[in-house]
């Protein structure tokens, strides 16, 4: 059995793209919903928790903050983890933390309480969920990748509009305390997801073959080299700028129409519009990111998302009526499931599979970082409102500041990034490649020799050439 080693996944072995790699995909699609949904869906309670503890809606909003926090802040502390210890186990005890989080919730007596059950504790469940599943689907696709990405990225729009009605629902009928037990219990199902991550393994090698591998110098735990590569601080950069304004117009746009003179129901119709366009935007941007002449070039096409999304905040700053709402909220769905569907298949485009663990977690603390930073959006925003009256200078600011990142992005890749021969992104890869262009020079007499020892080989092997196998040391 052994030390637990670093988590590399393995190089040696190709990206299945399909069998249980559609698995994997199924399991990511809900962690991505829960992680993304949750921390709207808890909303739902606040009024409840309200009356029950005497206090603001300010206070019980943390609540939603603190989950974000931690979904965002913890990526170095999960990318260590995964690292140390390898995807499944992470995600199984990142299920069993968001669970009991809600569990224990249900029973506290006071605002701090559920700061540190609901919000910490769950916050950190969903963290040590999250980055793993991306982690799984960036070594299970390759050629299929962006679709996968697109698929996956849709779980987030699919559980905010099944999470929602279903926590007022709950509420109903069984109480917040209820409500957060039942939750709870349903987080469980992250637990089942990660059993769906299976290791990939390469082919059973000699035992001369197993000696070298044994003497391989351990990975670093979070890899700071890949800040030595232009395409990802520019990447952190824009990304950082980015989530200052993306998430503002969802946030105001009920409130916007409901100023206007609209009723409460005929207001949040709106955001059910906006879900149900972004549930079909991502896939579809997956499948158009995976064409052959736009895939070399997603990192412009995530630009252009981005440019599409502040532009739709511009134009939606001067609608004056409901009508002009909704248009805005169907553009809107579109470019935001684009930017949803691109973010992290042109970060794995980026840095590549092996730095892809370090590079998700140092990303979201970066994102973290600059909200923290920078006044907090709501905050911000809020007073903007409150000094104007006027939702349409919180529209342009988001829509300014989602701009400024896509032209970060756009424009640092094209006149600061020199075009890259393809090549491996490690050393490890770099190996095979030569090993491979060996084998592809070897005289007629090697190959007749290799193509017996391969024949015999799978005779030997038949099951495990390649495929998945369970790993004895992660195995449920």
């Amino acid at each position: 059995m052994g030390a637990v080693v670093a988590d590399d996944g393995p190089s040696g072995v190709k990206a299945p793209d399909g069998g249980w790699g559609w698995a994997v995909l199924f399991g990511c699609f809900i962690i991505t919903g829960f992680s993304y949904a949750f921390p709207k869906a808890v909303s739902v309670f606040f009024k409840e928790l309200i009356r029950e503890f005497g206090i603001g809606y300010s206070d019980t909003a943390w609540i939603s903050s603190i989950l974000l926090a931690m979904l965002y802040g913890t990526g170095p502390l999960c990318s260590v983890c995964v690292n140390r210890f390898g995807c499944r186990p992470v995600m199984l005890v990142g299920g069993l933390f968001a669970s009991m989080g809600m569990v224990i919730a249900s029973f506290c007596t006071s605002i701090v309480q559920i700061y540190l059950t609901a919000g910490v504790i769950t916050g950190l469940g969903l963290a040590l969920n999250f980055q793993p599943s991306l982690i799984m689907l960036n070594r299970y696709f390759d050629k299929r990748r962006p679709l996968a990405n697109g698929l996956s990225a849709a779980g987030s729009p699919v559980f905010l509009c099944a999470l929602s009605p279903l926590g007022q629902i709950l509420q109903h009928e069984y109480g917040w305390r209820g409500g957060f037990l039942i939750l709870g219990g349903m987080l469980l199902n992250c637990c089942v997801c990660g059993a769906l991550m299976r290791p990939l393994e390469p082919p059973k090698k000699s035992e001369a073959a197993k000696e070298p591998a044994e003497k391989k110098v351990k990975k670093k735990l979070l890899d700071f080299s890949v800040f030595k590569d232009g395409g990802f601080v520019i990447y952190a950069l824009a990304a950082s700028i980015m989530v200052l304004g993306l998430f503002v117009p969802p946030v105001f746009v009920v409130s916007y129409a409901k100023d206007l003179g609209y009723q409460d129901t005929k207001a949040a119709f709106l955001l059910t519009i906006l879900g149900f366009i972004d549930i079909f935007a991502r896939p579809i941007c997956g499948m158009v990111a995976g064409l052959k002449w736009v895939r070399p070039r997603c990192v412009y096409l995530f630009s252009f998302a981005m440019i599409f999304n502040g532009f739709t905040d511009l134009m939606g700053s001067m609608s004056v009526d409901y009508g002009g709402l909704v248009v805005f909220c169907i553009f809107f769905g579109i470019s935001y499931g684009m930017v949803g569907a691109l973010q992290f298949e042109v970060l794995m485009a980026i840095v590549g599979t092996q730095k892809f663990s370090s590079a998700i977690g140092l990303v979201l603390l970066a994102e973290a970082m600059a909200v923290l930073i920078g006044p907090p959006s709501a905050g911000k925003y809020g007073k903007l409102l409150d000094a104007t009256g006027r939702y349409m200078f919180v529209f342009i600011i988001a829509g300014i500041e989602v701009t400024t990142s896509a032209l970060v992005l756009a424009l640092g890749n094209f006149f600061c990034i020199k075009k890259k021969s393809e090549e491996p992104h490690t050393k490890e890869e770099a190996a095979e490649r030569e090993e491979l262009n060996k084998s592809e020079n070897k005289t007629p007499e090697d190959a007749k020799v290799d193509s017996i020892e391969v024949e015999q080989f799978l005779k030997d092997e038949p099951e495990k050439n390649g495929e998945v196998v369970t790993n004895p040391e992660t195995c449920v």
